[in-house]
């Protein structure tokens, strides 16, 4: 089982501008002053062992968009800006084969759903392309996005077999070839957290989601939905400060809740998502390595992993 990231912002695409490019060249260039290169393949090695990820790759922009990678039909989680790379990506590989898509959403502001109408497979006849949610209004808010005042393509123009499904929550669905279980969150207008499940392993999906005060309740009720996940997605846009004194009550959560939720759940992989589309790179990483330290005063033995996802991430389950 494997997991892939097209899309890792929240709330908005964030932009890269020509100066953060001439920036990270110029921190490169700087960190190789000294250095004599024979070849391309010593150049290759200094930027993969030398060069931090913040100077030589970057977190991406697209916003909420993942796949989780196992069998014939594709599993997607949320439609942001991130699902039309992953169409892309699909098309490149050929058309010719009629394909079933899977695509579970958290809920439905538009940063989750925005890259639908750039979804190119969802334009194939033969294709079909599932989508659930847990929201009465789900097929409402695609055909909305796409009326001609907002878009100049209707829904009912995409030529695949596009079909909604409303699900329940407090029902297990067996879906895509895994058994999936769903989970309300706090969040304004409510989103829903997923659980996939198979052959032994487990993969949570819990985007938009603030945890406050009675996260500390030893019966808190999230630590069932991610115990002994062996991946565990978690919002976490803000630092603990910031949800706490300026962002309270914006639905998303934090670094510190992310870990402490892990290690009480029996997390084994922490992948922190819904990057904060303000920040650079550089700040990402250093909010990457602030986590890390705090896991090791909170729980100095417990052998948890943790990442920040970013667009083109693979982690292998």
């Amino acid at each position: 089982m494997k997991v892939h990231f097209w899309g890792t912002r929240g709330s908005l695409p964030a932009s890269v501008v020509a100066e953060t490019i001439r920036a990270k060249i110029f921190k490169a260039i700087k960190a190789s002053q000294g250095r004599s290169f024979h070849n391309d393949d010593a150049i290759r090695q200094f930027i993969n062992r030398e060069l931090p990820f913040s100077v030589k790759g970057g977190y991406g922009t697209n916003t909420s968009c993942m796949e989780i990678i196992n069998g014939e039909d594709y599993v997607i989680c949320d439609a942001g800006t991130g699902l039309r790379d992953f169409g892309n990506y699909v098309m490149q590989q050929g058309a010719q084969r009629r394909q079933t898509f899977h695509i579970f959403l958290s809920h439905l502001h538009w940063d989750h759903i925005q890259g639908f109408p750039f979804f190119v497979p969802a334009y194939i006849p033969g294709n079909k392309v599932n989508i659930y949610g847990c929201h009465d209004h789900l097929e409402e808010s695609f055909v909305t996005q796409q009326n001609f005042n907002n878009f100049p393509v209707p829904l009912k123009a995409m030529n695949s077999d596009i079909r909604f499904t409303v699900l329940d929550p407090g029902k297990p669905y067996a879906i895509g070839g895994f058994t999936v279980k769903i989970f309300q969150q706090n969040h304004p207008g409510n989103s829903y957290g997923y659980r996939f499940e198979k052959a032994g392993k487990s993969i949570v999906y819990s985007t938009d989601s603030e945890h406050k005060k009675d996260i500390d309740n030893p019966s808190y009720s999230f630590i069932a939905f991610f115990r002994d996940a062996d991946l565990l997605i978690f919002d976490a846009q803000y630092a603990f400060s910031e949800s706490l004194l300026t962002k309270e009550d914006w639905g998303h959560s934090n670094n510190m809740s992310a870990v402490e939720l892990s290690v009480r759940a029996g997390v084994k992989r922490l992948c922190m998502y819904h990057n904060e589309p303000t920040v650079d790179d550089a700040t990402l990483e250093e909010f990457l390595e602030k986590t890390r330290r705090y896991l090791a005063l909170y729980a100095e033995s417990y052998p948890l992993k943790i990442d920040l996802a970013y667009d083109g991430m693979e982690i292998e389950i």
